[in-house]
């Protein structure tokens, strides 16, 4: 029996049904110990993760060797982020009636961990990777990482009318392009998607874009059900970047160096709380923000309307550390079976199509150029790559304030026209 035991570990490692290589399994583990060997304390959530407090100084982005010699931006530089929004305010000065109802929506929104604990003053919050999920990946390289979607347009399937663009990814989006963007805002609708397999995620987010569609440089941020990197089906707090169309570089949240956080209250990857809507409650939103600072060319990412969770630094970037090409506020859906038949199911959204009444949504939406303040950008389009599988819905006449809804189902019992 202990030969045999023997035999097992030199040949490998079996996790539910998963076979490793031992070599793979020491690396896992050694790149595990590395990412919280500067932990001080240790706070255990409800849902099952496990929080980090690490030393602010000595937080995962500073592995990078663009960073080394980075000197870390506790807040971003005056004026930076523009907050004042002239739609939310009465001449008088005071807040309209619509305001302090969105903002009382907003705030229903917080992170499971925090109900057991908090981190100390000169540390950082970071959701520790499970070993099983790391284990996953191709590579501890990739762990993290969206796969690359650049794939010329191609008819799949006879039944799939599709203007698919992108490799196993599928969006519905409102986008504005045609001027320098310094920054992105949006109140999004947080919803928790059915995502079919493992390998598959569903995000909705603001994201800022620059260079050719194949290889593009972006920074992203929203919500996530991604069981690949997170080892469950919870909506997740998220930031994202990568610098080449996420080729070969660019992860979710501190899963690689990149991304600086100065935030104490919000740990990226953590569940969203509440971890479900109760039927017949008020939708719950979260607000987020990404903007470039005027000095430094770093681009933040705000939580809510007060915090600033961190910044990815100008050395990671050759063109976006300038200025962003494009806006895009919508869903995403990830699945090898996109241009395949039979399609996922994964959801898009809440599982409804944005022409549906109750379907997943952005208000508020924003953007920041060289204007005084926030505004509404003076040109916007929709676009989707399955329109019989996701939507968009753009409300932009006779209304206060333009709204888009998004999402879909995908292949369902009751939607046959996505096969």
């Amino acid at each position: 029996m202990f030969l045999l035991g023997l035999s097992i570990i030199a040949q490998g490692f079996v996790n539910h049904g998963d076979s490793f290589s031992k070599q793979k399994v020491l690396e896992v583990e050694k790149k595990l110990r590395h990412l919280r060997r500067h932990s001080l304390k240790t706070i255990k959530s409800e849902d099952g993760d496990i929080i980090d407090c690490i030393d602010l100084n000595k937080q995962p982005a500073f592995d990078h060797p663009a960073l080394k010699d980075h000197k870390i931006q506790m807040a971003p530089t005056k004026n930076s982020a523009k907050n004042k929004d002239p739609n939310e305010w009465t001449k008088s000065g005071s807040k309209t009636k619509d305001a302090e109802d969105s903002l009382s929506l907003r705030v229903l929104t917080s992170q499971v961990w925090k109900k057991s604990g908090t981190c100390p003053e000169g540390t950082i919050p970071v959701r520790r990777i499970r070993k099983k999920d790391m284990l996953k990946a191709p590579s501890m390289e990739e762990y993290g990482r969206k796969k690359p979607s650049f794939s010329p347009s191609r008819q799949v399937h006879e039944n799939l009318d599709s203007y698919v663009t992108h490799r196993n990814h599928s969006k519905a989006i409102l986008f504005t392009v045609g001027f320098r963007y310094l920054g992105g805002k949006a109140d999004i609708n947080v919803c928790w998607p059915f995502v079919e397999k493992d390998d598959e995620y569903s995000t909705a987010q603001v994201a800022l874009l620059t260079g050719s569609h194949h290889s593009y440089e972006s920074v992203q941020s929203g919500w996530a059900v991604n069981p690949l990197v997170y080892g469950d089906r919870q909506t997740r707090v998220f930031v994202y970047w990568t610098v080449d169309g996420s080729n070969k570089t660019g992860c979710f949240d501190l899963t690689c160096p990149g991304f600086v956080q100065t935030s104490k209250e919000i740990a990226l990857g953590a569940a969203i709380y509440p971890i479900i809507p109760v039927p017949g409650d008020l939708p719950y939103d979260i607000t987020i923000y990404i903007y470039k600072d005027i000095l430094t060319n770093n681009w933040w990412v705000q939580y809510g309307e007060k915090t600033n969770i961190g910044y990815w630094p100008a050395e990671l970037f050759e063109t976006i550390c300038y200025n962003a090409d494009s806006v895009e506020w919508g869903g995403e859906v990830y699945s090898s079976k996109i241009l395949h038949y039979p399609h996922t199911k994964t959801n898009m959204g809440n599982g409804k199509f944005g022409s549906e009444p109750y379907s997943a949504y952005f208000k508020r939406m924003r953007i920041h150029d060289n204007s005084e303040a926030l505004k509404f950008p003076e040109y916007v389009d929709h676009y989707t790559d399955e329109y019989n599988c996701y939507d968009v819905r753009y409300l932009g006449d006779y209304v206060e304030d333009p709204e888009l809804y998004f999402g879909g189902p995908g292949s369902s019992d009751y939607n046959y026209m996505c096969p």
